[in-house]
């Protein structure tokens, strides 16, 4: 089954083009795993939690304390099309909790077949509970661009030249 962000209903609305779709294989341990977008302008879709086994009190959930870092399952696998990368961020609402993709942007590379599964961390002050089938992370869908290296013995001179952190005044 195909399934696609939503169309606009109303009359003059973006309608979305062959040009920014892109068909994605999936396999997935169950329909509700497939990535959705809430919105019709979403520009990313939802990944969902995975939690297969019960903790020791039988429930479906993850208990991530201040500090620590897991990796979450998301419940499937894909296969992009070559000169794409999916991109997986946090969520905002988690963010304000404290939760958050650990690497900042996790890339999902067009040759991976492995389980999707977000790293996430806990740097807030607080016990952060996920459970089974909770929202925890979002994943867009980005073209990639190669390098090209041009090797040479001298770069063109900038304004900003070799200035690093903290070299416009701003830290």
């Amino acid at each position: 089954m195909r399934r696609e962000n939503p169309q606009p209903d109303e009359p003059g609305a973006f309608t979305y083009t062959s040009r920014n779709r892109v068909p994605t294989k999936i396999k997935a341990d169950h329909p509700d795993f497939i990535p959705q977008y809430k919105t019709r302008g979403a520009a990313c879709c939802d990944l969902m939690a995975n939690i297969t086994e019960p903790d020791v009190h039988g429930k479906y959930e993850l208990t991530i304390i201040p500090g620590a870092t897991v990796s979450v399952d998301c419940g499937f696998s894909i296969q992009l099309v070559p000169g794409y990368e999916a991109q997986v961020r946090s969520r905002s609402g988690m963010a304000s909790r404290g939760l958050i993709v650990t690497n900042g942007i996790g890339t999902i590379d067009a040759d991976y077949r492995g389980r999707l599964k977000v790293i996430l961390t806990n740097v807030g002050k607080e016990v952060i509970v996920i459970r089974h089938k909770d929202r925890i992370a979002q994943m867009a869908l980005k073209p990639v661009w190669y390098f090209v290296w041009d090797e040479t013995d001298q770069l063109d001179e900038s304004d900003r030249g070799a200035g690093g952190f903290g070299s416009t005044g701003e830290t």
